[in-house]
């Protein structure tokens, strides 16, 4: 209910936020055209919100729309405000369009009528076009987005419904306060005169300026020299009891939390907006109970829910019911450019490897984090990459996640033959115990079935990665604007181009960017060939998940340009250099020891996209 009130606040909220003030003229100019009239503002106003919503609600729909960029919809909204101008400058132009002529003469007649005097048509196509714009400007909007959409389409969509109550409520008050003195100025007077024509040029500049991105150039001068309400919603957010915002994607916990059969450890990667509580405990191994007290005990497992896709199945559908009775299932939410999910990985395979001929069965739900993580081939190449032979599941719409009302990257859940949960971890590490937990089931397995009883011991590969507890000092830092809290020399959580200068000194745990840079919701990208990021942190090991459709070169040393040496992550060869193309996690220093040092990254091109920081 809390977040109902924030959305609706949100929404009035953007009205007067930097990236959409420069639009408040077309909302009140472009229902003035015809002339005064509230029926156009509401007209106006609705257009924009069912926009809003169906912009929102299209990109969760479609994964192939998913990860276009926020500036091809601003590109659109400039094209439409730019045609929507010419067309009231020059209205004879309107009537001579191709398709105008196709039509009945009669039906022509009234089309053209209705434009020039009652311009429906163009007030739904003013509303319909400024909705993506409306939609990039809201920290709580972006939450509503990535995180409660995916979770609950159902509790979404009313909080969706309430942003865009309040957005187009204040647009109302706004439009009808400048309708009401334009009139006072007598300005409105003659709706076929100047007036229509000084709006069709307001709309074709601004048109231009969207298109083009100069709008964001006023946007952010304003934000970082006036105002930024945007900055009222993330207080709000980040004051919550429960985390509502996406403000701390990783925990830390270094005193790790272990319970019965029940653990919650360090390190994992909490999706935006959970809890980091442990679940609910179980008192009792399987094997020790009967099946009526197994049924008060344990929870039954929840079903694979709407999958996207399967690999590593020959291309046929799997589910956990399908092996009750027969085998033991141990369930692995996972992502592949999570570092904490990939040092799980050596785990698994060896779990796969010694236990899959006597009763155990891994499924991977690959529940994806980013936008590039949803498209099949990319997740069938990095399992490939990283020889996994399990199923897994494509879970791009959460639907098993939320079934299972999971909250982290990674998690393993254990089901029993009976079709029970009675081992649940979140995290990395109690790997012994995880496989302890293991063998008990494919015990009772063994003992039911009269099979052959699991192999003993605990396994240890020989490419395991570990984290030192309290080695870790550095939070998981986003460079997207739905979650880049911790960027300090720019206009956090706010979509369009910044140029930002690198001061010359660094705090802890703070990013810093030089250079140009377009900033989308997941991630930012350098738009000037010559682009820095700094980044003060304290741990061993730096992950950089990145991308570029081209190619791009970086350049990587630490505290005042010193080579990293020895301590280059694998993706960094001896000069320093990694090369950043495919959507990924990118090895950048693995260090000998912790320690606190300056990260220095010099981007040699335009074109990288980055998504993450993540430390080990």
């Amino acid at each position: 209910m809390i977040l109902f009130f924030i959305s609706l606040l949100a929404g009035l909220l953007t009205v007067l936020a930097p990236c959409t003030i420069s639009l408040l003229p077309v909302i009140v100019g472009g229902t003035l055209s015809g002339g005064s009239s509230v029926r156009r503002i509401i007209t106006v106003t609705l257009a924009l919100g069912a926009s809003v919503i169906a912009f929102t609600l299209l990109l969760k729909a479609s994964t192939a729309l998913i990860a276009v960029p926020q500036s091809f919809w601003q590109g659109v909204s400039g094209v439409i405000i730019i045609a929507l101008g010419i067309a009231m400058i020059f209205p004879k132009l309107w009537e001579s369009l191709p398709f105008l002529k196709n039509v009945s003469r009669e039906s022509n007649k009234a089309l053209a009528t209705g434009y020039q005097k009652q311009n429906v048509w163009g007030d739904i196509l003013t509303g319909a076009a400024l909705g993506p714009v409306f939609s990039s400007c809201s920290p709580t909007y972006f939450l509503i987005l990535a995180t409660v959409l995916p979770r609950s389409i159902p509790e979404g969509i009313i909080y969706l419904i309430a942003y865009t109550v309040g957005l187009c409520g204040g647009l109302f008050v706004v439009a009808i306060a400048g309708q009401r003195l334009l009139n006072w100025l007598g300005l409105a007077s003659d709706p076929n005169g100047v007036i229509k024509r000084v709006v069709g040029g307001l709309f074709l500049l601004l048109g231009v300026a969207i298109f083009f991105g100069y709008d964001k150039k006023l946007e952010l001068f304003a934000a970082q020299h006036f105002f930024d309400v945007t900055k009222i919603e993330q207080k709000l957010l980040l004051g919550q009891s429960k985390p509502l915002a996406p403000s701390a994607p990783t925990v830390q916990d270094t005193s790790a939390v272990d319970v019965a059969t029940t653990s919650v450890t360090a390190t994992s990667t909490v999706a935006p907006g959970a809890t980091t509580a442990a679940p609910a405990t179980q008192a009792k191994s399987a094997s020790a109970l009967s099946m009526g007290a197994k049924a008060i005990a344990y929870s039954k497992a929840p079903e694979i829910t709407n999958p996207s896709g399967y690999v590593n199945t020959g291309g046929k559908p799997i589910t956990i019911g399908e092996f009750k009775g027969k085998k033991v299932v141990l369930v692995d939410f996972w992502t592949y450019s999570c570092i904490n999910c990939q040092r799980t990985l050596p785990y698994l395979k060896a779990w796969y490897d010694k236990y899959h001929d006597q009763g155990l069965e891994i499924i991977g739900i690959h529940t994806p984090e980013f936008a590039f993580e949803h498209v099949q081939s990319n997740v069938e190449k990095a399992i490939a990459g990283f020889g996994l032979k399990y199923p897994s599941v494509l879970d791009n719409d959460y639907g098993t996640w939320n079934a299972f009302g999971n909250s982290f990257w990674p998690r393993k859940y254990l089901v029993d033959i009976d079709g029970y949960i009675v081992y649940d971890h979140a995290g990395e590490g109690n790997y012994a115990e995880t496989e302890k937990a293991i063998q008990k089931a494919l015990a009772e397995r063994a003992t039911r079935l009269g099979a052959t009883g699991p192999s003993t011991g605990i396994a240890a590969p020989a490419d395991a990665m570990s984290v030192t507890p309290g080695a870790v000092q550095s939070p998981e830092t986003y460079f997207g604007s739905a979650r880049n809290q911790y960027l300090a020399n720019g206009s956090s959580m706010q979509n369009g181009t910044q140029a930002l200068t690198l001061p010359t000194s660094f705090d802890a745990n703070k990013l810093y960017l030089g250079g140009t840079w377009n900033f989308s919701s997941e991630f930012v990208q350098n738009t000037s060939a010559s682009a820095q990021i700094r980044f003060k942190y304290s741990a061993k090991n730096v992950y950089f998940v990145a991308a570029a459709k081209t190619p791009v070169t970086i350049h990587v040393t630490r505290d005042g340009g010193q080579a990293l040496g020895s301590e280059a992550g694998k993706d960094v060869d001896a000069n320093g250099n990694a090369t950043v193309s495919t959507n990924r996690l990118y090895d950048l220093i693995k260090g000998s020891t912790a320690g606190t040092h300056v990260l220095e990254i010099e981007i040699k091109g335009a074109g990288l996209d980055a998504y993450t920081f993540t430390f080990g």
